[in-house]
């Protein structure tokens, strides 16, 4: 899982090696691949995501995880195989001139994510054009989406904290409730996006855990719920935790109960640049389509910072969604998202 991508760092390290690829370690559990040509030229970066899910498998494939509680169930499995299938090919193809990059990031599901790390440690030096690509089950084998401008949303994380006084579940006017202090709160949370944010912005607040307790009979002293929000507009991005806060203490404070925000800003948004954006779509040998920008985040935003890019889609539809325990893709999308590795990176090259 993320940041502990010890064996699967070092199965792609030894691959790339045994492709003669020069491997460098920016991070104890990522690699970097470095294919250089013999003259001077553009850099190019391919990026893929290495780690998996805290997720019980549950899709019944032939090579379902071995690890307990650990899963691929967003595809990065498939884009580092995508990833090191296309550095075989550029191997045997070689690189005339200028350099190409491959990037395998770990921590990528887990905020602040492993990018800024790789960052930090160099792998972006003197890259002019960086590309990578996600596995897409809502949209269909054989399609791609490549967008300019608005991609994917900024993703921010927190953690809400609600004290109260634990007590019987049959005398509850001798406790402080945290659970009907959390369930009311859950509700009022939504009014963020409906009622105090623009409309016409994009946004979402979601709570995607709550524990509290662990007895029918006991009212319990404390309440932990976690969640994530997503926006593109700065204004948006920054207005969320504020309201949050506001909200919290609002709540909180009517059932007699405290209130305290940890509130993580994660990615920022992935904003595909539009030169980088037209030189990714005129090499897709599929069918190209137009998506609207979605709410998921993605580090990959981070590279997007250091060079102009573009971060694409490829159809790999399934019958279930992203981070679902019976998540599975359409490995026929494999060679695709393979050859736009490739192709990108000849076109970027020149």
């Amino acid at each position: 899982m993320s940041f502990a991508e010890h064996e699967t760092s070092a199965f792609v390290a030894q691959t790339l090696s045994e492709l003669g690829v020069e491997v460098s370690r920016p991070t104890e559990t990522s690699v970097l691949g470095r294919l250089r040509g013999e003259g001077s030229g553009p850099v190019v970066a391919l990026r893929a995501d290495i780690d998996a899910l805290p997720i019980v498998e549950e899709s019944g494939v032939e090579f379902t995880s071995e690890r307990p509680g650990a899963m691929h169930a967003c595809g990065h499995d498939g884009h580092t195989a995508m990833l090191l299938g296309a550095a075989a090919e550029l191997v045997a193809g070689g690189v005339p001139a200028g350099e190409v990059r491959f990037i395998f990031q770990h921590g990528e599901e887990l905020a602040p994510g492993g990018a800024r790390e790789m960052i930090d440690a160099g792998v972006m030096e003197g890259v002019d054009f960086v590309y990578g690509c996600h596995l897409w089950t809502p949209l269909e084998f054989g399609k791609v989406a490549a967008v300019p401008g608005d991609w994917m949303a900024a993703a921010d994380f927190f953690e809400i904290t609600i004290t109260g006084r634990g007590g019987h579940a049959g005398l509850p006017h001798t406790a402080v409730d945290t659970v009907a202090c959390a369930a009311e709160l859950v509700g009022s949370l939504q009014h963020i996006v409906s009622r105090r944010i623009d409309p016409l912005q994009p946004a979402v607040v979601t709570i995607g855990s709550i524990h509290a307790g662990d007895a029918p009979n006991v009212i319990p002293g404390e309440a932990v719920l976690r969640g994530t929000s997503r926006s593109f507009a700065p204004d948006v991005r920054s207005r969320i935790p504020e309201l949050i806060e506001e909200i919290g203490q609002g709540v909180c404070a009517a059932h007699g109960a405290t209130f305290a925000l940890n509130f993580v800003f994660g990615y920022k948004p992935v904003v595909n640049d539009a030169a980088a954006t037209e030189v990714v779509r005129s090499v897709v040998d599929a069918e190209l389509v137009d998506l609207d920008p979605i709410m998921g985040g993605d580090d990959f935003s981070a590279y997007l910072e250091q060079a102009p890019g573009c971060y694409a889609f490829v159809g790999a539809g399934g019958a279930f969604p992203h981070h679902h325990p019976r998540f599975v893709i359409d490995e026929r999308a494999l060679a695709i998202g393979t050859q736009m590795h490739i192709d990108v990176a000849r076109k970027a090259l020149g």
